[in-house]
């Protein structure tokens, strides 16, 4: 893994791996990721972006996603219907908080390069809400996404983004396991 890392981010960026506690002792109350790579002290402002955008997924406060991402955000994998700039993530968030209350966002590992960052999401939680006109019944749901953010000033520019969508809408009844 560390070969296939070091060939697409460089082999330096892979050998600054500091410890998440390094960033979690920083900031206690956002979500910390279980495994950094390349995150170091002169990247500290990609990782701290990051950690607030998870913790927005998590919380859904607004507030994170604002901190988060810059005032010219571009989502570069945009899901139709979804408007762009930051208010797509504010709407795909209510709507995700709407279906799972306890809706939770771990950040499994990370990735930082330059002003790239990578994060290994896994979201998990009960299907208590509605989405789509169907109501839960306290199904588990439990799927992975992987972002890709430019950093620019501190905060998201840009960001592709790759869910498992379908999973997710198995688990809540909206399409039939295969």
């Amino acid at each position: 893994m560390r070969t296939f890392l070091a060939i697409i981010f460089g082999t330096a960026a892979v050998a600054c791996a500091a410890s998440p506690d390094t960033y979690a002792a920083a900031s206690p109350s956002l979500v910390a990721p279980a495994e950094l790579v390349g995150g170091n002290a002169g990247n500290a402002a990609q990782v701290l972006a990051a950690r607030r955008y998870a913790s927005f997924w998590q919380s859904g406060d607004p507030a994170l996603a604002r901190a988060a991402l810059a005032p010219g955000f571009m989502d570069r994998t945009l899901p139709p219907g979804r408007p762009q700039g930051i208010d797509g993530p504010l709407a795909a968030s209510e709507a995700f908080h709407t279906a799972v209350p306890d809706l939770r966002c771990e950040i499994r590992q990370m990735i930082v390069s330059g002003d790239r960052v990578v994060s290994h999401l896994h979201f998990s939680g009960h299907f208590t809400g509605a989405f789509k006109g169907v109501q839960g019944k306290g199904q588990v749901v439990d799927f992975i996404a992987t972002d890709i953010y430019r950093i620019a000033d501190g905060r998201i520019a840009e960001n592709w983004h790759l869910e498992d969508n379908l999973t997710f809408l198995q688990q809540i009844g909206l399409v039939p396991a295969g």
